[in-house]
């Protein structure tokens, strides 16, 4: 089931949903108009009925007969997920992976603005990236006074990553996307997304050592 006993969606329905919508807005950019909930599972991987339940958490989407509307569902989708609105976020760390991510949102035009970037190393403070100046990191808590953010996103060291959750913490972001190779803690009511590479490739290695394919994307 999609529910939880208090009544909270589990987390396993919202981390489908954005496949969903990317299918979605790949059907749109080829005119699709309206799809049924098997065509869905031939291009996700879920069951039909796995589809139908995860959407039907959330109301019903669907027409008995005709489908779902793809371009209705696809808004829908990106207002459950709260893509109805701009988020700013702060770069911690701007060596090549901070750079990359800050590229990554400027080039896709995701409503995830980058608007400030931070770092210690004096080599990189002063340079503009996509138009945004690397700031140095002493001056971020004051910086984040002035231009609050949402998002705070850690690509820093291992040994750096918990200082800067904390001032990150200090600053009121929201949430913080952590891509630093640890686990952090965080202040309460602080969402926090962590991206291991490193389990995600170590997960890739046993799927070709065990010669079991699968696809996720």
């Amino acid at each position: 089931m999609g529910m939880k006993a208090n009544g909270k969606i589990s987390t396993a329905v919202i981390r489908r949903l954005p496949k969903y919508r990317r299918i979605l807005q790949e059907l749109m950019v080829k005119g699709v108009e309206r799809i049924s909930s098997n065509e869905l599972s031939a291009l996700t991987g879920f069951t039909a009925s796995q589809i139908r339940q995860d959407l039907n958490n959330f109301g019903g989407f669907g027409q008995q007969g005709y489908g779902y509307n793809v371009e209705g569902l696809h808004g829908q989708i990106g207002n459950i997920l709260g893509l109805d609105r701009e988020y700013r976020m702060a770069i911690v760390g701007c060596g090549n992976l901070g750079q990359a991510i800050a590229n990554y949102a400027t080039y896709y035009k995701t409503g995830f603005v980058v608007t400030s970037m931070f770092d210690v190393n004096p080599k990189l403070i002063g340079i503009s990236i996509n138009g945004i100046e690397v700031q140095d990191y002493s001056e971020m808590q004051s910086c984040l006074e002035k231009n609050p953010v949402d998002i705070g996103i850690i690509c820093t060291t291992k040994g750096s990553a918990q200082d800067v959750a904390d001032k990150l913490c200090n600053g009121n972001v929201k949430g913080i996307w952590n891509f630093a190779p640890t686990d952090i803690n965080v202040c309460e009511g602080m969402v926090l997304e962590n991206v291991h590479l490193s389990d995600s490739l170590n997960t890739l290695a046993y799927f070709i050592s065990h010669n079991d394919p699968r696809n996720e994307a």
